[in-house]
């Protein structure tokens, strides 16, 4: 029986994260903390023999555990992070990892020093519509992958437990906008059907419609991979909700529209052969059922701890992506090498690419 404990008990902790570790009978969540006390009476209602604390430190001190779930805003990532592989603590974070290149050196090094396992939540790799679409690319069911158009379109961002103060946009936390939201999913879900790393990014930032914010509400970004492209979408300023994508072969084409798999081939029927798999991507953001699997692929890397694993390259290379396109907008979409970045890359996140 694993000991852990949950910090940072909002929307996505409670709905979706703490659903999904007690559906598990090889894990207690034995605490959890926040830095909001009104929490504590809905964290209670859910697990009841938590032991509950003010802040991570206290948690971190007053516990001996196995691994911490990290559900707090990502300016607190970093801290908590390194905090948490000090006390010999394995870590499961939400995404992003963290805000900035030389904050992912430190915790890589960190993980790396201790041995403990770091691992971000990537959940959308588990939503069965991503899942279908990865089987049938791996199945060579439109050829060679050549091209990849990937729209997310919302009308405002998500709303945090308190809508009047929404963290999201507000950049000394969040770090970004829209490109940190939802730019984080898309990164990884597109590498893992390319099946490898960019060569460059490109990328335009900017405010169309919620002048208020202080982060951008849209984000158009470019990616140049050996032999295929990807054109990235993202906003908060869309009239509706909806995510879609189109993945086109040397030998057909996979549209995703927002629940169902649409695979064209020619000389096969006009209107193609479809997949039905709900729930669809922009259906909530909470996604328990996704969460099942991390916690399953967390727990798996548990029983054999390797530092600098697959998900952590991964991870890596969101933050790694998401600082170069944010310097590509300020250079007016300048394309941006990865392997010759605007500024070296700390040799613990470069080796990780090596």
């Amino acid at each position: 029986m694993r000991r852990g404990a949950i910090v940072g008990v909002g929307g996505v902790s409670l709905n979706a994260h703490v659903p999904g570790w007690l559906k598990r009978d090889d894990v207690a969540i034995v605490a959890a903390a926040d830095t909001d006390r009104r929490r504590r009476a809905d964290t209670v209602a859910r697990i009841p023999d938590v032991r509950w604390y003010d802040s991570a430190a206290a948690l971190l001190e007053g516990e001996a555990l196995d691994f911490i779930d990290v559900c707090t805003p990502p300016s607190s990532h970093a801290g908590i992070i390194e905090r948490a592989l000090d006390h010999g603590a394995h870590v499961l974070c939400e995404k992003p990892l963290v805000r900035s290149v030389s904050e992912l050196a430190s915790v890589v090094r960190r993980a790396a020093a201790t041995g403990r396992v770091l691992h971000t939540v990537h959940n959308w790799h588990h939503a069965p519509i991503v899942r279908r679409v990865r089987e049938l690319v791996a199945e060579g069911a439109i050829g060679s992958l050549r091209h990849v158009t990937w729209h997310t379109l919302r009308t405002r961002p998500a709303a945090g437990r308190d809508p009047a103060d929404n963290w999201r946009v507000d950049p000394g936390i969040a770090g970004g906008g829209v490109l940190t939201d939802h730019g984080w999913h898309v990164f990884y879900v597109v590498g893992r059907w390319v099946g490898e790393r960019p060569t460059a990014v490109s990328a335009t930032l900017e405010t169309r419609r919620h002048t208020q914010f202080a982060v951008e509400d849209t984000a158009t970004v470019r990616l140049t991979y050996r032999e295929a492209t990807a054109e990235v979408l993202l906003t908060w300023a869309s009239d509706e909700r909806r995510n879609h994508a189109e993945l086109r072969g040397t030998a057909g084409t996979i549209r995703l529209e927002d629940d169902t798999v649409i695979l064209t081939r020619p000389g096969r029927a006009t209107l193609g052969e479809r997949w039905s798999c709900p729930p669809a991507l922009s259906d909530g953001s909470h996604h328990p059922d996704w969460f099942h699997e991390v916690v399953d692929q967390f727990m798996r890397a548990l029983d054999a701890p390797a530092p600098g694993d697959g998900n952590l390259v991964e991870a890596s290379l969101c933050v790694v992506l998401e600082a170069l396109a944010r310097e590509s907008s300020r250079r007016h979409g300048a394309a941006l090498s990865l392997d010759a970045p605007p500024s070296p890359l700390p040799a613990a996140v470069a080796g990780l690419f090596a």
